[in-house]
């Protein structure tokens, strides 16, 4: 059973390179790696050259990253799919287990797991529809069955992750929890990959006269995902 990685890369010289090396240690061994560039000016090519005759190697102008991870899957091949941010690195059983679950659940149409962001550790949910639909509580770094997959909303700026689950669930597909920390986000500054207190959003900003712009954009992209789903 072959896995695609897929892996989407904008200005990610500086990660890249620990993520490659904790996909090329994986003990699942049938991997097809695509590293997909979003137009980044950075050292990137230089980063994955020691690893260039082991992946596919795709550069684009810059299109955001539900463009750039559709770009990686239509090139990919394999019969199940993992898209692996440029800044994770995966645990070394991370995808045997992914597998594993798979093979175990054939109901279920991705697997889900625990993981850091930093020192922070989110332990994840059981597959659950009304949460789902409450949060956003799967990483987009789940393995996917590839004839499951309908594509990232490349229209979206932000919560593709959870706009993806959503639409899946809408067509019937539930996902698989393994209660195992399988990965770490690499927190870098200016990334995507940003974080902040659970508690920071649900604090009564009106009362304070303000809202921070990070709580204010997250707003503003969940009611986008909510209202195209009636949630």
């Amino acid at each position: 059973m072959k896995i695609s990685v897929i892996i989407p890369c904008y200005q990610h010289a500086g990660t890249i390179r620990r993520c490659l090396e904790s996909v090329f240690g994986q003990t699942r061994a049938e991997l097809e790696v695509i590293v997909v560039d979003d137009g980044s000016t950075d050292r990137l090519e230089a980063a994955i050259a020691p690893f260039r005759s082991r992946l596919t190697f795709i550069r684009q102008e810059n299109r955001g990253g539900p463009a750039t991870r559709n770009r990686g899957f239509a090139a990919s091949t394999g019969e199940r799919v993992i898209f692996c941010d440029a800044d994770i690195v995966l645990r070394r059983d991370a995808l045997e287990k992914m597998l594993q679950a798979l093979e175990a659940h054939p109901e279920a149409a991705y697997a889900y797991a625990s993981f850091k962001f930093g020192w922070k550790k989110f332990r994840l949910w059981p597959f659950d529809a009304a949460r789902l639909k409450r949060m956003n509580y799967i990483h987009t770094t789940s393995l996917i069955r590839r004839e499951r997959f309908p594509g990232f909303d490349e229209s979206l700026k932000r919560f593709q992750d959870w706009d993806l689950w959503l639409t899946m669930m809408e067509r019937g597909a539930i996902g698989v929890r393994i209660p195992e920390t399988l990965f770490t986000v690499k927190p870098r500054k200016g990334g995507i990959s940003e974080w902040l207190p659970s508690f920071v959003y649900r604090l009564p900003w009106k009362l304070f006269g303000f809202k921070p712009r990070p709580v204010a954009r997250y707003e503003d992209a969940a009611g986008i995902v909510r209202r195209k789903h009636g949630i």
